[in-house]
C-alpha cells in the first residue's frame, strides 16, 4: 500500500477506526452506560467527516490498483450518506433512549453500515464490489433485529437476512459469469471486453444477475418482498435508517456498476433498468393505496421511488446520472423529514403507527400538520415542490434517453401514487374527531421535519448549488 493508497481511502480507515474504538469502549466501561455518548459523538464524527470530504474536494483516482476509486462521483454519494445517517441517528435518540433499545452496538452498526456504503459507492472491482455490500448487508441485518423482546423485530431481521443471502447469490453468480467472460473482475477490464458496442450473451447474462442482486438493495421489483415487513417489523429508527442512506448507496453502487464495466452498451441494461423501474413504480403506487400502517406505506413508498430513480439511470447518460443524483439527495431529506414526525408519533407515551392516528393533526399540532403536508406533497410530486422537480428531472432525462413511452407510463404511476399521500392531508384536516396525539416532540425531530419542509418549499426557487454538485458528480462518473 503506497502512500497515496492510503490518502485515497482515508476516510474509511479513520471511520472503521472509530467503530472498533467506540465497541472497545463500550464494552470496557459497562456497555450502556456510554450509549447516549457514543451515539452522538457518532453523529459528529460523521458531519465533521462528510463536511471534510464536500470541501477537500479533488480530482479523481485509484488506489489499490484500480480495487477503490476517488472521484467526484464517489464523493458527491459519501456526503449524503454521512450527512443522513448522522440525521437519523441524531433524531432517534430520544426514541431509543424512552424505550430502553439505546444499545451502544446500535451506532457502531449504523457506523459498520456506512463505512460499507462508502466502499460500495467507490468500488472499482467485483471484489471491492462485493466487500462493500457484504459489510453493509451484515450489519444492517442485525440492527432490524434490534429489538429483541419483538417477535417482529425478530422475523424481520431474519426474512431480510433469507432474502438478503439470496440476493448476494445472485450477486455472486452474475459476478463469475462476467468474470469467466470478460477474464476479470476490474471495471476497467470489463469495459474494453464491450468497448465495441457489442456485449457477448455471457456477460449480458452475468450483468443481468448483478443487477438482480443490486436490485434487492434498493427494493426494486420483483426483488421487493422484503421491505414491506421489514419496514413495519423493525424498530422506527431503524426503518428510517433503510429509507434514507443505504438507498443511495445502493444506486450509486448500481450506477458505478452500468457506467464503469458496461458504460458501451447502455442500450442492453437500459432495457433492465426500464423493466424494473416500471414494475416498481406501479406496485408501489397501487399496493401502497389500502395500507393502514404508515411503515408499511412508507416502504411501497420507498419501491415506487425507487422507480422513479431508477429511470434516470435507464437513460445512460450523464444527463440521467445527474437527475438520479438530485432525485435520491431530495428524496433522502423527504425521508428524514418524515420520518422525524412518525418518530415522534405518540399516544400516551406509547409509539403508534396507524394511519387514523393523523385525524384532526391540525386542530392540535398546525405547524407540525403543515410541515408533514408539504413533505407529503413533495413525496407525491405535487408542484412547485422540490420533490416534483426531482420527478421533472429524472422524466426529462428518459425521454432525451429515448425511453419516452416509459417517461408517459411513470407520469401515470406518480397520478395514482399521489392517492395515498393526498389521503393523509385529508386525515390531518379533514378526518373525524379522535384521541389525539401526543403533543411532545423532541428538539431535533422538530427542526429535521420543519427543516426538511422549508427546503422543500425553498428548494423550488435555488436547488442550493445542488444541481452543479450532481453535474460534476456525473460527469466524473459517465467519461
Amino acid at each position: 500500500m503506497t502512500s497515496n493508497d492510503f490518502s485515497l481511502v482515508l476516510p474509511e480507515f479513520l471511520l472503521a477506526l472509530y467503530a472498533m474504538a467506540a465497541l472497545l469502549a463500550g464494552v470496557w466501561t459497562g456497555k450502556d452506560k456510554v450509549a447516549m455518548p457514543i451515539l452522538w459523538v457518532t453523529v459528529g464524527v460523521m458531519l465533521v467527516l462528510g463536511l471534510t470530504i464536500g470541501v477537500a474536494g479533488g480530482g479523481a483516482d485509484t488506489a489499490f490498483g484500480g480495487l477503490f476509486i476517488s472521484d467526484g462521483f464517489a464523493r458527491f454519494a459519501k456526503v449524503i450518506i454521512l450527512v443522513s445517517a448522522a440525521a437519523v441517528l441524531a433524531m432517534s435518540a430520544d426514541y431509543l433512549n424512552r424505550r430502553g433499545l439505546l444499545r451502544f452496538e446500535f451506532p457502531v452498526l449504523i457506523v459498520l453500515a456506512v463505512t460499507g456504503m462508502m466502499m460500495m459507492v467507490s468500488a472499482g472491482d467485483l471484489m471491492s464490489l462485493y466487500i462493500g455490500l457484504e459489510l453493509q448487508s451484515l450489519a444492517l441485518y442485525v440492527v432490524a433485529a434490534l429489538r429483541r423482546d419483538s417477535a417482529r423485530s425478530s422475523e424481520a431481521g431474519l426474512k431480510y437476512f433469507v432474502l438478503g443471502s439470496l440476493s448476494s447469490g445472485l450477486l455472486l453468480y452474475g459476478a463469475s459469469l462476467v468474470y469467466g467472460f470478460a477474464g476479470t473482475t476490474s471495471f476497467a477490464g470489463i469495459i474494453t471486453v464491450v468497448e465495441q458496442g457489442h456485449l457477448p450473451i455471457g456477460l449480458l447474462f452475468g450483468l443481468v444477475f448483478l443487477i438482480a442482486g443490486l436490485a434487492f438493495k434498493v427494493s426494486a421489483v420483483p426483488f421487493h418482498m422484503w421491505t414491506p415487513d421489514v419496514y413495519e417489523g423493525s424498530p422506527t429508527p431503524v426503518t428510517a435508517f433503510f429509507a434514507t442512506a443505504p438507498k443511495l448507496a445502493a444506486m450509486g453502487l448500481i450506477a458505478r456498476v452500468v457506467h464503469d464495466a458496461f458504460g458501451q452498451v447502455p442500450g442492453e441494461w437500459g432495457q433492465v433498468l426500464g423493466a424494473l423501474a416500471i414494475l416498481s413504480m406501479y406496485l408501489g403506487a397501487i399496493a401502497g393505496i389500502g395500507q393502514r400502517n404508515i411503515k408499511r406505506l412508507m416502504a411501497y413508498s420507498s419501491i415506487s421511488h425507487m422507480g422513479f430513480a431508477l429511470l434516470g439511470l435507464m437513460a445512460g447518460t450523464a444527463e440521467g446520472v445527474q437527475a438520479m443524483l438530485i432525485y435520491m439527495t431530495i428524496y433522502t431529506v423527504m425521508n428524514v423529514g418524515t420520518f422525524a414526525f412518525i418518530l415522534s408519533m405518540e399516544r400516551d407515551g406509547a409509539p403508534v403507527t396507524e394511519i387514523s392516528a393523523l385525524n384532526l393533526l391540525s386542530k392540535a399540532e398546525p405547524l407540525k400538520a403543515l410541515a408533514l403536508m408539504v413533505l407529503l406533497f413533495s413525496l407525491a410530486g405535487v408542484p412547485p415542490m422540490l420533490g416534483f422537480w426531482a420527478k421533472f428531472s429524472v422524466l426529462k432525462a428518459a425521454v432525451d434517453g429515448g425511453y419516452l413511452w416509459v417517461a408517459v407510463a411513470a407520469v401515470i404511476a406518480s397520478v395514482i401514487g399521489a392517492f395515498y399521500y393526498l389521503r393523509l392531508v385529508y386525515f390531518m384536516y379533514f378526518g373525524s374527531e379522535t384521541d389525539p396525539l401526543d403533543a411532545r416532540m423532541p428538539a431535533v425531530q422538530w427542526i429535521l421535519l420543519v427543516g426538511s419542509a422549508v427546503v422543500m418549499v425553498a428548494g423550488s426557487f435555488s436547488l442550493f448549488g445542488l444541481d452543479g454538485a450532481a453535474q460534476a458528480a456525473a460527469a466524473a462518473l459517465v467519461h
